[in-house]
Parts: structure tokens; sequence; C-alpha cells
């Protein structure tokens, strides 16, 4: 796959200087960095917080990525809502005009979050005027206001002719603005190209989207011995169920950001495959699939299921309606998974923006995936479920046992997780036990043998 840069902008010519923004045509958009610096890093996790590092932790933790944006040509850096050390980033001159635009050399222009001058000053917006001449100050090019944008254009005309903000610091930011939009060809072809509204949801991007769902789940746990795997699943059972509050929600699995800031709930207004969907256009078409989002464990064991698959998780959430001490799945998350993995064997998917609290339930399941948020493409998932792809993917943080491990991360003194950093199993396709099966089917000893190296070779995959 493309790096996400170069896919939005398009790729830089051999002879481009690196460092400056690019945009390679009227089918490029401009790519934006954010939030600049240490978003990542606040006090508890909080949004909006204060992140409380040393100089050297911040360069080496949380701005490298930032380095290798503009070494690849990005067009904008977004400020972020948060602090460092107090100081709040929107007006950190230090970072922005000292860092950015000096040390790193950056040539794009530097764009202020949603209302982000006003949360300067608590309560926000208590000083406008003040809010206004330390951000334009600390080096903020472009403005996001999204009501109140003709007290801004008074406060900043009248700092300007105080001459409390030079014209200097004007005419860089016009500069930069400019500089970008005449790379973009704005001038020139102003207006979007409506030819291409038909890519929109085109078959080709949602294949692309499948494909990234397949590659990015993470097998946690597959059989409750490594030598008995419950994945990949037979497509051909005589009756399954599928259960849990996230089995049939494309809302849920597609999180925060879509449709509205806050997501929804439900499958309307968008188009897409839920989880459920994609299992019954997956198996044998004479397979039953009986979905029940809330089964007693009573249904469970008198209906003969040969196994179960239960989607729990998290509801969408955006920045901070996101914020959580407890981490905790969406009930009755948990005693789905108690009465189902209770009475039959279960496959747990979750679909969640983070690690969650799991590890009270994870020994009543015979398998545990963490589907991260799929978004529309379902069939991805029950490509690695059903073996026609191979689990890949691997953890990119730590799975906590309990919240009150938190923050834990690699190297820590008390490092005592769940699941570490980069941990995944994996599983060969159907088609290449298929394959290990057939040259392993040979008579007496030789076929015993044959036998004990191929289940070996998939207990060694997925240990590593």
């Amino acid at each position: 796959m493309t790096e996400i840069i170069p896919g939005l902008q398009g790729e830089p010519p051999a002879k481009y200087r690196k460092g400056i923004p690019y945009v390679g045509g009227s089918q490029k958009v401009v790519a934006c960095a954010k939030h600049f610096v240490g978003d990542g890093g606040t006090t508890n996790g909080i949004d909006e917080s204060n992140t409380v590092i040393d100089k050297h932790g911040l360069l080496s933790i949380h701005m490298p990525a930032y380095i290798d944006s503009i070494f690849k040509g990005i067009s904008t850096v977004m400020v972020s809502y948060s602090s460092w050390n107090g100081v709040k980033m929107h007006a950190n001159r230090e970072l922005i005009t000292g860092f950015l635009k000096g040390t790193l050399k950056f040539k794009g222009f530097i764009i202020s979050d949603w209302e982000g001058l006003d949360r300067i000053t608590s309560p926000p917006h208590s000083n406008y005027t003040y809010s206004v001449q330390a951000a334009i100050l600390a080096g903020i090019d472009m403005v996001m206001i999204p009501y109140k944008y003709l007290e801004f254009i008074d406060d900043l005309k009248y700092i300007v002719k105080s001459n409390v903000i030079p014209m200097d610091r004007i005419d860089d930011a016009v500069e930069r603005i400019l500089s970008v939009k005449f790379t973009m060809g704005l001038f020139e072809s102003p207006l979007g190209d409506y030819s291409l509204v038909n890519e929109l949801g085109s078959q080709a991007h949602r294949d692309l989207a499948r494909d990234a769902v397949r590659q990015s789940l993470v097998l946690l746990k597959n059989g409750k011995t490594d030598s008995h795997p419950v994945l990949p699943l037979p497509k051909k059972a005589p009756k399954i169920l599928v259960a849990g509050t996230h089995a049939d929600n494309l809302g849920y699995q597609c999180g925060g950001w879509t449709i509205g800031p806050q997501g929804f709930s439900g499958n309307n207004g968008i188009r897409g495959t839920s989880i459920l969907a994609a299992i019954k256009s997956t198996v044998d078409p004479s397979t039953e699939v009986v979905f029940r989002e809330d089964p007693d464990s009573n249904f469970v064991k008198s209906n003969g299921f040969s196994y179960a698959i239960v989607v729990v998780g998290e509801t969408p959430y955006a920045e901070i309606e996101g914020d959580s001490k407890t981490l905790t799945m969406l009930d009755p998350g948990p005693s789905i998974i108690k009465n189902v993995c209770g009475s039959v064997k279960c496959v747990v998917i979750v679909i969640s923006g983070r690690p969650i609290v799991i590890e009270p339930y994870i020994s009543s399941m015979d398998a545990l995936v963490a589907a991260w948020l799929p978004g529309t493409e379902g069939l991805g998932v029950t490509d690695v479920l059903y073996g026609d792809h191979e689990f890949s993917g691997k953890l990119p943080r730590t799975w906590f046992k309990s919240v009150d491990q938190l923050p834990m991360n690699v190297g820590d003194p008390h490092y005592d997780p769940l699941f570490p950093f980069g941990f995944r199993l994996t599983t060969g396709s159907v088609k290449d036990l298929a394959a290990k099966s057939t040259s392993a089917g040979v008579s007496g000893t030789s076929s015993f043998v044959a036998t004990i190296i191929a289940t070996i070779a998939i207990c060694i995959l997925q240990e590593h």
C-alpha cells in the first residue's frame, strides 16, 4: 500500500527538494500532520490536557513523525489543543516558530484546531484579543473559526494596526498559504472535479478497505490449548450462532467521525457490510446462521450450535467524549460472552479504538480477535476468520490486564501485560493448511510423522 502522505499529495519528482510542500495535480489533496505536538502523551491520556515531559523526551518520542512528514513534503500542520508543561500549544512560539519553522525548515502553513484560539485561556474565549495575539505571534498561519470569525478579523486588524503583531508575521502567513494554494493549482482549478464523484465508495476503494481490514486484525487467542486451534472456522456447519451488540451495527464498526463527529449506531445512512452480513455471505449456503444480540445460556445450550461468533466492544466516540477511566466494553457485552462462551465453542471479536478490559472473560473464550474499528467492510473480518486469508496483524500497543496498571509501556519496571506490544498469533489460510494436509498424506509411520510435523508447524506459527 502507498504511504498516506504521497497517497494523498502524490509522489514528488526525483529532483524535488525534500521538505518542500508538494501536491501533484487536481486529483490529489493537501495532507495535514496533526496534532502538533505531544497530543498522545497527556497526563492520564485526558484529551486536551497537559503533556509533562522534558524537551529531550518530547523530541525523541513525539516529534519524529513530524520530522518524517516534513521530509515527505507535508503541506500543512495542525496545532494541538493540549499543552506542553503547562504552555498551550496554540501559544507556543518556541515549538511552532522556533522548532517547526526554524529548526525543521517547514515551508507549508500551520493551522489552528477548531476554536483552538479560544482554548488558550480558561475559561475559553475569556480574553479573545489576547488569544489572537498569542496564537499569531506563536506562528499560526491559518485559523479555524466556525462561528465568530468577524470578531477574529476585527481583533487581528486592531492588533496589527497597533503594531503588536508586526506586518512581517502577517506576510509570512500569507506567503505560506498562497504557496500551498499555488502548488495545489487552486487558482487555475478552484472547484472540485465532479467527474471523480463516482470514485467515492467505488468497488475498487471498498476492495482496498477490505484488504486493510484483514491485514489490521490481530489474533490474540486461538484455542484453549495450542494444540487445538479454533481458527480458521469451517464454512460448512449445520447451525451457528452470531451474537453481540456489535455484530450487526455499521455505526459501531466505523466509530467516531463517521456521518457525525461522535459517530452513530445502526445500519441506516451508510452503505457497507456488517460482520453479521459478512458471515452470512461467507458460510456455506446450507449453514443455518442464527442471530441473537443478547441470548441467554439456555437458548445457547438448547440449540445445538456448532460454534458461536460473539461481537462486542465500545460505542463510537471522538476526542474528549472518548475519555474513560474504566475502558470497559458496552453492556451487556460481558454477560453475552459469559452466556455464549460458557455454553458453546466461541470466537469473540472486539470492536474498539483501543485496548479495553477483557482479562476477566478471556479464559472462557476459545478464540479472541482484536478487530479495532473495521469500518464498512465486514468481509475483511470473515476473510481471516474463515481462512481465505491468514491473520497477520500485530498489536500496535500493549494490552493491559487491568486499568490499574496504566500508564504502562515497554521497559517499565511494572510491565506485566495481558498481551505485550507487538504480540500476534498467525494462521495459515485454508489453502495453506490443505496443502500441508495433502503433503502429509502418506502411509504408515511416515504419515504419522508428517502429521506431527504439520501440527508443530501450526503451533509455531501461533507462537510467532
